[in-house]
């Protein structure tokens, strides 16, 4: 860093300075302090054992001064050998960091210089190595020494604040001297050499308010009483100088923002000392009514505060609770209000801070009090039931129209007006339940069962007569009680296992019985029937305590012979009327797999291998059984396809079965295109197609008769000697050679009948698509019977054609 140059104060110094390095650097140059080895170094690797350094030649360090502005190199020292006797035959080296650049050396006189300035900050030192050697003969005249030129500091650096402007808080009201915050300026400066780098702190702006500790830089309060709700932030700057903050010294600053942190030095505040809230008397109890809020001029948790209500007479109609977020309080409805009875309700609401300050309690209390006046509003009201809840019992099997109990309810008002009473049957999915429209009187609507729904709710509205749209409920709870109306029975879905190697007299099963009915109904009594014989395999035994136990008569059960028993048993509940069930239990003979099995034993059967007889395992048998309905199914699926196979009809079903222009064809592809398959009417005759009519009569006695509806058969008309065959044969031929007209697999038959047929041709491919016109059959009723037969028979279809047509 260099020196500026407005700091004329600075030159003087460095006169100084290099005044002294030039007195005092000779004798500087030659400290004997460090102790050498007594072998010589000489550059061809030799050591002379018997040479003795001179200790003119032992270098320990040279300075200099940083920031150098000279014109001139700086003087930093010179070396000398005692071989060197001014004839310019000693050759001085220099080698080492900066060697030829930063710093040089005259070969002849050994003068070092530094031809570069040099900051201290950058690099505070340097290392390097001395020799001297014959100028002609290359010998080294003294062994290479190693010294260090260290560059001496000056005031180059102003202290600064890296880390700055600073942040810092303080409470409120805090005593003088109060530590706020502390900075630490740095100097870039030598701490060891002069007074570059000690630092003395001021305060530039923020008095009278704060002081700082020129040593250590600690920020204090300076002034006591500072309110936070006067002023929150205040703003300090520090200087910091160097030399010790004498004149001419280097200096730095920053800023340093003060906040002042609350404290519970005031208390809440009502706005007002009188409050009037409206309320009406159908207000809900526990729904709030009104708010109310002091003032206080803290934060957080200082302005937290707490309502109540000081006097007995409005803690008991209202309650006060706290909203912490918004700092209000909640009056809420603690009991019904009635304007008959009382208008005005005056309450005393106290507002106190939570946390309070011991430090402040000279202030005074932390507290203040208002009153607010609560004034009733008259509405009308709905009806009033004597009690907010019912709880009533009835007995399940009781006849319809059993009173069950009664309601009641009066409006409040003073007009007192009638009221009517309503089941809300809403919820309920049956109605079991009626009551008095007048009376509130409640019954049944059915026979009720406990065992179905042991508990009934429902609930009443009850509503004035004037005012219909004033309704109130109230819930009811019905309990059906229990009768005995239901035997017990012994529930038993699984078998009961006896082991091959029970023993005479050994517990097998302890069952337990069930009964929909309640525990009121007594204990329990379990016998078996008297009527059937006595069980030779089993007995059982009341153990009076609700449970029976089965037990054997015998010993050695074989599954072999009977795997199965049955065991009746008779069990009697003590309710009134004693009412009793048969239960019949099964009791399966098994082969224990832990042994003769035992009443505190887990019994279970040990299931047969089937199959181990035939060695082979249950996976080995379900492949088998997979491999059997995979090949039945191929079977079917072959069966099936063969009979479709079957039923397909051939295109022509015998080479002697030749019809006039009816092709059979079975193909697939072509879509509309497969009209184009044929040309039907090549196979027309080209003579017999050019006339046609449409009707011919045949009379009886002229040429026979016949009736005939289409074109005239080809047949009957004398063919030119075209050749059919030859037609056909050319067809075949195109539609060889036709391979773009789909679809390229259709089958094409022509078929010709001949020709010379004496009755021409019966096929109605060539028919004309018109109706047929109105004949006469008139003239065929002096035919024969057969003739008559056959009028009848072409009128009759005639009429059904026309019908049709009709239709």
């Amino acid at each position: 860093m260099r020196i500026p140059a407005t700091t004329a104060c600075l030159c003087p110094l460095l006169i100084c300075l290099c005044f002294i390095q030039k007195s005092y650097g000779t004798s500087q140059l030659r400290p004997s302090v460090r102790a050498q080895s007594n072998q010589t170094k000489h550059p061809d690797g030799e050591r002379d054992v018997h040479h003795r350094p001179k200790r003119g030649w032992i270098w320990n360090q040279f300075f200099v001064l940083e920031e150098h502005i000279g014109p001139e190199a700086q003087h930093v020292g010179k070396l000398h050998s005692n071989s060197d006797k001014g004839d310019g035959s000693v050759r001085y080296l220099l080698t080492g960091e900066g060697a030829g650049t930063i710093f040089v050396i005259n070969e002849v006189t050994g003068d070092i210089h530094a031809s570069k300035s040099l900051d201290r900050e950058k690099k505070g030192h340097y290392v390097l190595h001395a020799q001297a050697i014959d100028r002609y003969t290359n010998r080294s005249l003294e062994p290479e020494s190693e010294f260090i030129i260290k560059v001496q500091d000056v005031n180059d650096n102003a202290p600064k604040f890296p880390d700055g402007p600073f942040a810092a808080a303080v409470p409120e009201m805090a005593d003088v001297g109060t530590s706020v915050f502390q900075l630490t300026a740095t100097d870039a400066d030598d701490p060891t050499y002069g007074n570059s780098a000690k630092i003395v702190y001021s305060i530039l702006q923020g008095q009278p308010y704060f002081s700082v500790d020129p040593k250590t830089g600690v920020i204090r309060t300076a002034l006591s009483n500072m309110d936070r709700e006067a002023r929150e932030r205040y703003s300090v700057v520090v200087q910091a100088k160097d030399m010790a903050g004498s004149v001419g010294g280097l200096s730095g600053s920053t800023t340093i923002n003060v906040t002042l942190t609350d404290v519970n030095d005031n208390p809440p505040k009502f706005p007002q000392k009188n409050y009037q809230l409206y309320v009406p008397e159908s207000a809900q109890i526990g729904k709030a009514v009104g708010k109310i809020k002091a003032n206080d001029e803290d934060l957080g948790v200082n302005a937290e505060m707490r309502y109540s209500i000081t006097n007995a007479e409005g803690k008991a109609m209202f309650s006060i609770t706290t909203d912490t977020d918004q700092k209000e309080g909640i009056i809420s409805l603690r009991l019904p209000l009635n304007y008959e009875k009382r208008k005005v309700h005056t309450l005393h609401i106290e507002g106190v801070n939570t946390h309070r300050d011991p430090r402040f309690s000279h202030l005074g209390a932390f507290k203040d009090t208002t009153t607010l006046r609560i004034i009733i509003g008259d509405v009308d009201e709905p009806p009033v039931f004597s009690i907010d809840y019912y709880i009533m019992d009835v007995y399940e099997n009781s006849p319809v129209g059993t009173e069950v109990g009664t309601v009641t309810a009066q409006d409040p008002d003073s007009t007192k007006s009638p009221v009517r009473y309503f089941i809300d049957h809403s919820e309920e999915e049956q109605v079991y339940f009626t009551i008095g429209l007048n009376n509130g009187v409640i019954k049944t609507t059915r026979s009720l069962d406990r065992e179905d729904v042991a508990w009934h709710n429902i609930t009443v509205m009850a509503s004035e007569v004037d005012n219909p749209s004033l309704v109130s409920h109230v819930p009811i709870t019905i309990q059906v009680l229990d009768v005995n109306d239901n035997a017990p029975y012994i529930a038993r879905d699984d078998e009961i296992i006896v082991c091959e190697t029970s023993r005479a007299g050994q517990v097998i099963q302890t069952v337990r019985p069930s009964d929909k009915d309640n525990f009121a109904n007594g204990r329990f009594s379990f016998a078996l029937p008297i009527d059937l014989p006595v069980n030779p395999n089993f007995t059982l035994k009341d153990n009076e305590d609700n449970t029976a136990s089965i037990m054997a008569r015998r010993r050695q059960f074989s599954q072999s012979e009977q795997d199965l028993y049955q065991l009746p048993v008779v069990v009697k509940d003590g309710g009134e009327p004693v009412l009793s069930s048969t239960s019949t239990l099964n009791l399966r003979v098994c082969v224990c797999q832990r042994g003769g099995g035992g009443s505190s034993r887990v019994k279970a059967c040990r299931v047969p291998a089937f199959l181990s007889t035939a060695g082979l395992s249950t996976g080995a048998f379900i492949a088998i059984l997979l491999c059997i309905i995979i090949l039945l199914a191929i079977v079917v699926l072959f069966v099936i396809l063969r009979s479709k196979k079957g039923k397909k009809e051939p295109l022509i079903i015998s080479e002697e079965d030749v019809r006039e222009n009816v092709v059979t064809y079975d193909d697939e592809g072509g879509g509309e295109e497969d009209t184009e398959a044929f040309d039907i009417a090549a196979l027309r005759n080209p003579a017999g197609a050019e006339r046609r009519r449409l009707r011919r009569e045949v009379r009886p006695g002229t040429e026979g008769w016949l009736v005939a509806c289409g074109p005239q058969s080809p047949s009957l008309v004398l063919l030119d000697t075209e050749d059919m065959h030859h037609v056909i044969r050319q067809k075949v031929v195109e539609a060889d050679r036709d391979t773009s007209g789909p679809p390229y697999d259709s089958l094409q038959t022509y078929s010709y009948e001949g020709r010379g047929s004496p009755t021409g041709s019966v096929s109605s491919l060539g028919l004309a698509q018109v109706l047929p016109p109105e004949l006469s059959y008139s003239d065929l009723e002096d035919w024969v019977p057969e003739g008559h037969t056959l009028s009848r028979l072409f009128e009759t279809e005639l009429s059904e054609t026309e019908q049709t047509i009709a239709l």
